[in-house]
């Protein structure tokens, strides 16, 4: 080749590698796309820096006294080169903070790249990054895909399953390991409400994060926020009570480390502290282990009926009473009780601690049921419930997760609900002894955060409806009952407690009904560790559903007798 078209070739190679560089720059890791195809990249994540270091023993380390650097790695599926210099130099000036991002192409797509990672797509960047770390003289640690709880779609990683994350991250994780022994592994949640659905076991992990006013959550409405610090640091913290491990708090572009009052951390600190002499922190109610898995030798199989079209039936052995204050006192609910004792059924009882007689909305519920306001009629109703030899649930303050303000004791501080909680399930010595006390979450993100502790639960109950929203009219748009136990069963597992299922129920023509009864009866007699059922045989309050038409959930006689039959055979 002449020397001049050598020179040519030379000169449209450089003008092209500039122009890439060029592309790489203008288009580097924003917050919400990366759209650069050829490389893997690095970037120093300031706008999260670590603000301290907060132990299971109450003790803090300050960022002044952590000193740790944080940046970032940028893996991108269809990348074919990657710096190490920047990544180098990181290691080689002091502690550091290594946050791993995943990306399939580059960009926001709906491919599952958790399954890329755990399928060995990403295992020769690992092997890359773990011999960078071992070479390292400094504590080096590894956060994988963060913020993977909250509802956005911000990373490519969210709106995933748990298994498929927690599958994803012990690979990594597990590799790391191999290849950097001293390697400090960092789950990463932003601290969002469920995201202990995501913690992917003690095996490897040792520090947690939480992350205050994490731009991800930006995206998210499916929760209240707050932007006052104080409250953020209280919340987020709570959410880490069954996690024993270290909390690693990182700051973001809304809380950054100039404006951060190092005061709050130990402040936070001694209210950790003070709440682990209590049963709201104390290991001896919750520790890391699966659901209970106790075998029933009977399912307890009852209906909500006010209208008394079901109560009959052959096989029902318990029905639902739905109470509060003003009937207690007023001994409407005595007299219902006792209607459902003459029949020789089983009583589930839901106290909703609202609406006595005085005619007045309490808007401090909680804190007057810790006074004792209300000891009266709690000693009152526990009076009924013992009147009988028959076994009773009292099922007390349900649904508390829920975000609406449909009852008065929803959408409230979790340490508050659980202080009244416990102070009734402990009034005077606790209920009766035939009286089994079940805590009811309907069983949505974040439940347990409201977890009261081990010695006053004896079921946990969930609720299955098949409507997934309001929105929908069409019946066969409704979720499977397999679907959502799946779901919501997952989510209890770290309480060591059997399963009551207080309501339940389906809309739509009788054959639709049947055939989701049927994938319900199935569901049960695959799980033995479920002692209850209740079908909710009514409509749904009006009220809570606006202009829509609340959903009817009622069944024929003939639906519930084939539901009966076929979950007891």
């Amino acid at each position: 080749m002449p020397v001049s078209n050598l020179r040519k070739w030379r000169w449209c190679l450089v003008v092209l590698l500039t122009l890439l560089t060029i592309v790489v720059l203008i288009y580097r890791p924003a917050e919400k796309t990366l759209k650069a195809y050829g490389f893997d990249e690095y970037y120093l994540r300031s706008q999260e820096p670590v603000l301290g270091i907060l132990s299971r023993k109450g003790d803090i380390t300050t960022a002044h006294a952590v000193n740790i650097a944080h940046g970032s790695v940028i893996w991108k599926s269809t990348a074919f080169w990657f710096d190490e210099r920047p990544l180098q130099q990181l290691l080689a000036n002091g502690p550091a903070l290594i946050t791993i991002e995943t990306w399939l192409k580059g960009s926001l797509n709906n491919d599952n790249v958790l399954a890329a990672v755990y399928h060995g797509k990403f295992d020769n960047r690992i092997q890359q990054l773990g011999k960078l770390i071992a070479l390292s003289k400094y504590d080096v640690y590894v956060r994988f895909d963060p913020d993977m709880e909250v509802p956005a779609l911000f990373f490519p990683w969210q709106y995933q399953s748990p298994g498929d994350y927690s599958k994803a991250f012990n690979y990594v994780a597990r590799k790391l390991k191999q290849l950097a022994p001293k390697v400090k592994i960092v789950w990463g949640p932003s601290g969002y409400p469920g995201d202990t659905e995501y913690w992917p076991g003690n095996r490897y992990v040792d520090v947690v994060s939480i992350t205050l006013g994490s731009l991800s959550e930006d995206d998210a409405n499916a929760y209240p926020s707050t932007n006052q610090v104080p409250e953020m640091l209280k919340q987020k913290l709570h959410r880490m009570r069954f996690i024993n491990k270290p909390v690693m708090i990182l700051g973001s572009a809304h809380v950054q480390q100039k404006s951060f009052r190092p005061a709050r951390l130990h402040t936070e600190a001694a209210y950790v502290t003070s709440l682990s002499k209590t049963a709201v922190y104390s290991s001896r109610n919750f520790v890391n282990q699966e659901p209970a898995k106790a075998v029933r030798k009977n399912l307890e199989t009852g209906v909500y009926d006010p209208q008394k079209k079901l109560v009959d039936l052959q096989g029902i052995t318990a029905e639902h009473l739905f109470t509060d204050f003003g009937e207690v006192q007023r001994n409407e609910f005595e007299k219902n009780f006792k209607a459902v004792v003459g029949r020789h059924h089983d009583v589930i009882v839901t106290m909703e601690p609202w609406k006595d007689t005085s005619g007045v909305t309490d808007t401090q519920l909680m804190t007057h049921i810790v006074q004792g306001r209300y000891d009266k009629i709690f000693s009152k109703l526990f009076g009924v419930l013992g009147s009988t030899g028959q076994t009773v649930y009292l099922r007390f303050m349900h649904e508390m997760e829920i975000p609406i303000h449909r009852y008065a004791w929803q959408s409230q501080d979790p340490v508050q609900y659980i202080q009244a909680y416990r102070h009734v399930l402990q009034l005077n010595g606790g209920p009766p002894p035939n009286v089994k006390k079940v805590w009811a979450p309907a069983g949505d993100r974040g439940s347990v955060d409201f977890w009261p502790g081990d010695d006053v639960v004896d079921y946990i109950s969930i609720a299955i409806y098949g409507l997934p929203d309001k929105n929908i009219s069409d019946p066969d748009k409704q979720e499977l009952f397999s679907d959502i136990f799946k779901r919501k069963y997952y989510r209890m597992r770290f309480l060591s407690k059997p399963l009551f299922i207080a309501e339940f129920g389906v809309k739509g023509p009788e054959s639709f009904q049947n055939k989701w009864l049927q994938n319900a009866a199935a569901t049960l007699k695959a799980n033995p560790h479920v002692f209850g059922v209740i079908y909710f045989n009514l409509y749904d309050n009006p009220e809570v559903w606006g202009r829509m038409p609340a959903p009817n959930w009622s069944i024929s006689s003939r639906s519930m007798q084939l539901f009966i039959d076929k979950v007891n055979h």
